[in-house]
């Protein structure tokens, strides 16, 4: 199983003292995160404001500073609507990037997906489709491009651990009535992320955990920082699958 490291999300910088917001904390994560286990990185960028950015120059600090510290690691980027809501300014920053990731984030409920996925791909850069509703699940299967993703993101966005498989399940159907076979990656949001990792361990999928989707240990504790975030999630994949 792949464990993914998602080091800071959009939460402000407020929300803990170690999220890593400026390319040398990120890369710092990065590192640490490995360290711990985790086989890719996935990050939001920031900007010298300290808010989330597509533009070209911060994308391609960001990047620069991971892969020096940790050389070979894949790494991918968001790019969630709300960064940039307009779909056309937000195709033509992308079509801008001159340093490219590994592998994006693109959410097919969003406007624009399915040309901004397209983009991505035709640029090199693999795709991971998330996928937060079975409307998601038919608009992904519908454009195209799901045999070319690199995986789907099952991330429902539920509070309640029951509704997020649910979801995960209404996802699910609709993925494989459209004979849609992509590698499926299963993660949670604060109070359901380590039941959505440990079910995603149970069924063989890949997971992932870090400060964007949780600041806090399965006993309520808050993290030091994603490092301690990927040790814990690796410990109960390895006790349920194998972790790599």
């Amino acid at each position: 199983m792949l464990i993914q490291a998602a080091i800071n999300g959009a939460r402000s910088p407020a929300a803990h003292p170690a999220l890593p917001v400026t390319p040398a904390e990120q890369a710092a994560a990065a590192v640490e995160s490995v360290a711990a286990g985790a086989g890719a990185i996935h990050l939001h960028v920031r900007g010298a404001d300290g808010r989330e950015s597509l533009a070209a120059g911060d994308v391609a600090r960001a990047l620069q500073a991971i892969r020096a510290a940790a050389p070979g690691v894949l790494v991918g980027v968001s790019t969630g609507a709300w960064i940039i809501p307009d779909p056309d300014l937000r195709f033509a920053t992308v079509a801008e990037w001159t340093v490219l990731p590994d592998y994006a984030s693109v959410n097919f409920h969003e406007e624009g997906a399915t040309a901004l996925a397209g983009l991505l791909l035709s640029r090199g850069v693999a795709i991971e489709a998330g996928l937060a509703s079975p409307r998601a699940a038919e608009l992904f299967a519908a454009s195209g491009l799901a045999e070319r993703c690199l995986r789907v993101l099952l991330e429902p966005q539920e509070r309640d651990s029951r509704a997020a498989l649910e979801t995960v399940a209404g996802v699910e159907t609709v993925l494989d009535d459209a004979g849609v076979m992509v590698k499926r990656l299963m993660h949670g949001t604060d109070g359901t992320t380590w039941r959505l990792i440990d079910e995603a361990a149970a069924r063989g999928y890949d997971t992932r955990v870090g400060f964007e989707d949780t600041l806090t240990l399965p006993d309520g504790v808050r993290a030091p920082g994603n490092a301690a975030l990927v040790a814990e999630a690796c410990r109960r994949v390895v006790e349920r699958r194998g972790c790599r």
